[in-house]
């Protein structure tokens, strides 16, 4: 089939090279054209595991190219896939203004029925009103809107678009839903589960399940405080209700929180609009999940001003870490960099090392060139970001270069009993029972 995808940021550039690999024809076209040069040359213009070795392979093959003119794309295509960005506003809302500029421009362009499949995350009720805009633009062409969510992690982009755990078509049209299915073909003849229902129940399933996993990353770390007060010990907690089959092992991480560019403004989005359709038990429940995650950042930053004797002052700060995550650039939201800053705005010297992210638009925080060069003379340590380079570090081969071998391990990933036995004093947020141990 012959697809379109708008917008070639996260999500759009793995999608197109997900569908490139599934055998379609692909054109993406977004409207910066230093990103589209550097994906036709299939090279990638993030960091994601995968992608460019994809994106190279289609674009040398010619099934996969990119533009910056939508003409190329409006009658050309049989599914155009909308994969847009839709920020936060200042009110916690959507901004849905990148969503509308597509539809204001593709709109007056289609003379053919064609399918427009939403990706971008938007508040339910959106995809109804694309749809009465677009019989506006395009009267009598044969459009046909549909929601299809993205569940995307990052740094895991290219095996969630190439093996989804899951596809959700939101339709009115058993025509388009046939085309979706088309669309698909590949991963539904491998068994991926395909959910095809109402528009309204597709577009609140993705900020259903982000609402979800927010919610159980900051009960666990709610949890980790309480073991903090009681002297317990967090990650045995976890692991013992993890056993239990409703509730399950995975996310009950506790740590500095969840961040990126989708978890935070996602939950704030569906607050917005449980409290517009007046679901206030809702955004009272996100309200609580938010407080917890900024309590959780705060904590640390405490934490490690208190290590320092109360007053951060003039005192050396090393950071393992500045992306939201390992296995990705972004920077959006990062704990790790909240964190940092709070230490930086209460006079430290903070020096941040991340093997991918860049730090050097964070106000008052230095991005060092080596990880050594981060240890070297600090009066303590912080692992904020769970990158495998810092659990492969040698604890003894770096207790000689900080002034004070103190390290805060906000993530709970290092092995602690190895880096007390290099000499190292470690303190794990949440372990207060290992936290006693000499």
């Amino acid at each position: 089939m012959r697809v379109a995808v708008i917008g070639t940021n996260y999500l759009g550039a793995a999608h197109a090279a997900g569908m490139a690999e599934f055998g379609h024809e692909v054109i993406g076209v977004d409207v910066d054209p230093t990103r589209v040069a550097t994906l036709n040359a299939g090279r990638s213009t993030i960091f994601e595991e995968g992608l460019e070795p994809l994106l190279e392979r289609h674009t040398s093959s010619g099934r996969l190219r990119f533009t910056t003119d939508y003409t190329e794309i409006a009658d050309w295509a049989e599914v155009h896939f909308v994969c847009v960005g839709t920020p936060q506003s200042d009110t916690g809302a959507a901004d849905l203004s990148q969503v509308r500029a597509a539809v204001e421009t593709l709109g007056p362009l289609l003379t053919r029925p064609t399918v427009i499949a939403g990706k971008s995350t938007v508040p339910v009720g959106t995809a109804p009103q694309l749809q009465a805009r677009f019989d506006e633009l395009a009267p009598g062409a044969g459009v046909e809107v549909v929601w299809n969510p993205e569940f995307l992690r990052e740094s895991h982009a290219v095996a969630d678009t190439l093996r989804p755990d899951r596809i959700v078509i939101g339709t009115r049209s058993p025509d388009a839903l046939a085309t979706m299915r088309a669309v698909y073909a590949m991963p539904i003849s491998e068994n991926v589960p395909f959910v095809a229902c109402d528009l309204a129940t597709a577009e609140l399933i993705k900020v259903a399940a982000n609402a979800f996993l927010a919610t159980k990353i900051s009960f666990i770390n709610a949890m980790a405080q309480m073991c903090q007060a009681a002297g317990g010990d967090v990650t045995l907690l976890a692991d013992a209700i993890g056993y239990d089959k409703r509730i399950g092992r995975e996310f009950l991480n506790a740590g500095l929180g969840f961040g990126g560019g989708c978890l935070p403004k996602d939950i704030a989005a569906l607050s917005a609009r449980a409290n517009e359709l007046g679901v206030t038990v809702l955004s009272e429940l996100i309200g609580a999940v938010q407080d917890i995650n900024a309590d959780q950042r705060r904590e640390i930053a405490d934490l490690a001003i208190e290590a320092l004797g109360g007053d951060a002052t003039g005192r050396r700060v090393g950071v393992l870490g500045a992306a939201f995550k390992p296995g990705t650039d972004d920077t959006r939201n990062s704990p790790a960099l909240t964190v940092a800053t709070m230490l930086a705005d209460a006079g430290a010297s903070v020096r941040v090392f991340d093997p991918q992210a860049s730090v050097v638009e964070v106000p008052g925080v230095e991005a060092a060139a080596t990880v050594e060069e981060c240890f070297d003379n600090s009066d303590v340590m912080l692992h904020l970001t769970e990158w495998p380079l810092f659990r492969q570090l040698d604890p003894a081969a770096f207790v000689t270069r900080v002034a004070n071998p103190l390290l805060i391990d906000g993530r709970l990933k290092l092995d602690a009993d190895l880096w007390r036995a290099a000499g190292w004093t470690v303190v794990q947020p949440g372990r207060a029972v290992r936290d006693e141990r000499p």
